[in-house]
C-alpha cells in the first residue's frame, strides 16, 4: 500500500483555490494554530511568505504547497486533513475572506495500514 496523502482538498476547495491563484498569484497555504483564526487553514501569497524551520510540509493541494507547525503536525499527525469549504468569511488574514467563504479543516484518523505506509515514507519536510 502506497501511503496516503496527508492533506487533500474538496473539489469546491480545489475550484476556489484556482479562482483565488488567478487574483492573486501563486499561493500558500498554513494551517493555523488557533491564535486568530482558530484551526482554520490560511491562504497567503506565495510570494514573501516566510516558512520557518519548526513548519513541517504536509504536501500540496491545488498545486499550492500546505504547511502545520511542528506542534500541531504532532497533535494532528494519525490524521489526514480534508480542506474544504463554508459560507462566511473569515476574520480577515485569509485571502478568501472578502469572498465570503471561508476554508475549513476537516479531519479523518488514518486506517492502520495507512498509518504503516505512512511510517515507512518518512516524516514530511521540514520548511525553512
Amino acid at each position: 500500500m502506497s501511503a496516503p496523502e496527508r492533506v487533500i482538498a474538496t473539489e469546491e476547495t480545489l475550484r476556489w483555490i484556482e479562482r483565488l491563484r488567478e487574483k492573486h498569484g501563486a499561493l500558500l497555504f498554513y494551517q493555523s494554530g488557533g491564535c486568530c483564526e482558530g484551526s482554520a487553514p490560511l491562504c497567503n501569497p506565495l510570494e514573501g511568505y516566510y516558512v520557518g524551520r519548526r513548519d513541517i510540509r504536509l504536501g500540496e493541494i491545488g498545486g499550492c504547497p500546505f504547511y502545520i507547525r511542528e506542534d500541531q503536525f504532532e497533535y494532528w499527525r494519525h490524521t489526514q486533513l480534508i480542506i474544504d469549504v463554508v459560507e462566511g468569511g473569515s476574520n480577515g488574514f485569509s485571502l478568501e475572506a472578502p469572498e465570503g467563504i471561508s476554508f475549513h479543516t476537516r479531519s479523518r484518523v488514518f486506517s492502520d495500514a495507512e498509518s504503516v505506509a505512512l511510517a515507512a515514507a518518512g516524516e514530511p519536510p521540514r520548511g525553512g
